[in-house]
């Protein structure tokens, strides 16, 4: 039987674009909830949550925290899971892995900056993970700052019916306090580091009017989801129960059809204790959530998995973290069953039995041994040897694998050489850890240079391995410049016959087949993989080794060795010998064909176009729009802020945007920001292919010499 009750547990993280205020939301939250009992400031380096040297210097979030705390409400305790996610898009991972097993989330925005482009991804996840969402406008007291504004920009960008619970008393300098819709209460704050900092008085009189409109809003929306509050709002509005708006509030977040709004200035310690009762009101437990769905590795059939302590335990490693003290950690969300320290676990994708040697409740970076995880709450465990992002752990009487997390392919890579052989031993290793903790991190060696390659998400995604390379590992390294992760795509299709044949004396190799090589359909990733053989001429056992080897053939593509992003393979027919053809035959057949089709497929180099998006100063709109045409930008909007600074939204591609910020800032004397996202890939023009193509030391096909 389960040791809790479910439903005062909330699994909650906190995302939003870089600088609205993340993890100073998340400092209040742990003070306010008794964990800590100073809040620590991002500026001055002593955040809890950001507990990597790195983040204190720079004063960003790296990698997401999780932690553990407690909030009473109602005269009931509720236990919070919450994780702290970065802002910054090269660590869009991190919020990708932490909505995958977060059951609601807190969308904080600059109540000056409104939604803004990190904002709409992370925005966009959550919608992907059917996340609920309690919208956080903080900064209230900033120069500029509009709660009502940023509700409509979300409306407008996001389309998210988005409900105001409460309105700011004040804004700016005079930013007092809100008030509460529902109790039509005013929550007037105190400058004091107490943990009760306010006082509960009326209305302010200026603001009667203004209340019982949007009280009337939030009433009309919230009615909608329940028949007999709608009866009472329209015979006797004045008999409807705070109780009854708040369950019917509560029904239309977790249904995903309102997102309720709220606001603050997490710096200045106002509103963060009225987020935190709204959170506990509106955003689900385990037990509001729909059952996991988990297939059945043996039978392949779905179950639905209820988050109780009764059923089979099944859980999500969402991520792995190398802590110097414990060694591997494993973070993991438990949706069905219990599992206890010491005992032994399934891994789905290995088909091996694991042992759990310790379990810890994370705080930060610290961790607090517990007995047992149960259904709906997260941990990290120790003991693992085989474990990656993404893998599920289970009972072994219950062969059950949970879907697994995508992760995007990274953009960008370095050389990178060890300074001396005693770093050259230790490079692997430290390679090794970062890529298993980062799955966006990804080591190769490149064939031709004998270079190691290192990509990641974005200039300051490597930087900051190279950083923790040095820092945490001990190893010195030299790095090259940064170079783009171009891709292959082939744009026309082929019939090709590719016979296999090797005799050595004794047993040879023989395979035989014919397919059509094409571009993938719309939106298909990877390999599209069909089999039209009639009546056995090429044997069934052989066919997923035809598979295969185009599978592993995609890996390097024909123009410059990069790897082909999707492909249309259908085996037509084919032939084979009794004694000669075996599986490997096959596989090797499958790569030839490949090899010799694809060059007169028109193939092309696809580049990475990321979105940019740059805020600056009317007078040097001209100036920074030049530059971009001049970085083969294309300028897709431009709008007009209500303080007069002017957005430019333009795609550009990657390769023209290092040492971008730089440039920007001589271009503005430093007053214009951007911020770039990944966006699509693209074809990069002829002249540029070529050049390419010739520095990867590939020869340029003559047909696309003749095209030209």
């Amino acid at each position: 039987m389960s040791k809790r009750d479910l439903n005062f547990t909330r699994n909650i993280g906190i995302m939003a674009h870089i600088d609205a205020g993340k993890t100073t939301t998340s400092e209040r939250i742990l003070y306010y909830t008794g964990k800590t009992h100073k809040i620590g400031e991002v500026h001055d380096g002593e955040a809890t949550m950001d507990w990597m040297v790195q983040e204190q210097e720079r004063g960003i979030t790296i990698t997401s925290a999780a932690t553990t705390c407690f909030w009473h409400y109602g005269g009931k305790q509720y236990h919070i899971n919450l994780i702290d996610t970065p802002g910054h898009v090269d660590f869009t991972v991190e919020v990708e892995r932490s909505l995958r097993v977060l059951d609601g989330t807190v969308a904080t925005f600059d109540a000056v900056g409104k939604v803004q482009p990190q904002s709409e991804t992370v925005w966009r996840q959550a919608d992907k993970y059917g996340v609920p969402k309690i919208v956080y406008v903080n900064k209230m007291d900033r120069v500029g700052a509009d709660f009502l504004s940023c509700v409509e920009d979300i409306k407008d960008k996001l389309g998210a019916n988005v409900i105001p619970i409460a309105l700011p008393i004040g804004a700016e300098e005079d930013f007092v306090g809100l008030v509460d819709l529902i109790s039509r209460k005013a929550l007037i704050y105190r400058d004091e580091d107490v943990l009760v900092n306010y006082d509960i008085r009326e209305v302010p009189a200026d603001m009667k009017e203004e209340v019982e409109l949007w009280r009337g809003k939030l009433l009309e929306a919230a009615a909608e989801f329940d028949d007999a509050l709608m009866e009472k709002f329209f015979d006797e509005p004045e008999s409807v129960t705070e109780e009854e708006i708040i369950n019917a509030i509560r029904k239309g977040t977790i249904s995903l059809k309102i997102v309720p709004a709220t606001c603050g200035s997490s710096y200045k310690n106002k509103g963060v204790q009225f987020l935190l009762d709204a959170v506990v009101r509106y955003l689900p437990s385990p037990k509001d959530i729909p059952a996991i769905k988990a297939t059945n590795t043996y039978t392949g059939k779905e179950d639905d998995l209820q988050p109780t302590a009764d059923g089979p335990f099944c859980a999500l490693v969402f991520k792995i973290a190398t802590d110097p003290y414990v060694g591997r950690l494993a973070y993991l969300r438990a949706y069905s069953g219990v599992l206890n320290a010491g005992s032994h676990v399934l891994n789905s994708r290995t088909g091996r039995k694991e042992r759990v040697a310790r379990l810890y409740q994370m705080h930060s970076n610290k961790q607090n041994p517990i007995e047992f995880v149960e259904a709906g709450d997260i941990c990290a465990a120790v003991g693992f040897k085989d474990l990656r992002t993404g893998d599920t752990i289970c009972d072994d009487s219950h062969h059950y694998a949970l879907e697994s997390i995508d992760f995007p392919d990274p953009v960008i890579g370095i050389a990178i050489e060890p300074k001396t052989q005693q770093d050259l031993d230790k490079l692997g290793t430290a390679l090794g850890k970062l890529s298993e903790e980062d799955p966006t991190f990804t080591v190769k060696s490149d064939d031709q240079t004998g270079q190691t390659i290192i990509s990641g998400m974005g200039e300051l995604h490597l930087d900051i391995i190279v950083d923790r390379l040095r820092r945490e590992f001990g190893v010195e390294i030299n790095q090259g410049a940064p170079h783009v992760n171009y891709k292959e795509a082939i744009t026309a299709s082929i019939q090709h016959r590719e016979v296999f044949k090797k005799q050595t004396g004794g047993r040879g190799k023989f395979a035989d087949i014919i397919v059509e090589i094409g571009p993938a359909d719309k939106g298909v990733q990877g390999l599209q993989f069909e089999s039209v053989v009639k009546g056995g001429n090429v044997p069934k056992e052989y066919i997923p080794s035809i598979q295969k080897g185009f599978e592993g053939a995609m890996m390097n593509g024909v123009l410059a060795g990069y790897s082909m992003q999707s492909l249309k393979v259908t085996l037509i027919d084919g032939s084979y010998h009794p004694v000669d053809s075996d599986q490997l035959s096959f596989e090797l057949a499958a790569r030839m064909a490949f090899r010799h089709a694809c060059p007169k497929c028109q193939p092309v180099l696809l580049e990475p176009i990321m979105s940019l998006e740059v805020v600056t100063p009317d007078e040097y709109m001209g100036d920074i729009v030049g530059d971009l045409n001049r970085r083969r930008g294309q300028i897709v909007a431009m709008d007009a802020t209500s303080n007069g600074a002017r957005i430019i939204k333009a795609y550009v591609p990657l390769a023209e945007q290092f040492g971008y910020v730089t440039v920007l800032r001589t271009l503005s004397s430093g007053r214009a920001t951007s911020t770039m996202t990944f966006d699509h890939y693209d074809e990069v023009p002829f002249a540029m292919a070529k050049e390419i193509i010739e520095k990867s030391g590939y020869r340029v096909p003559e047909d696309i010499i003749d095209e030209e």
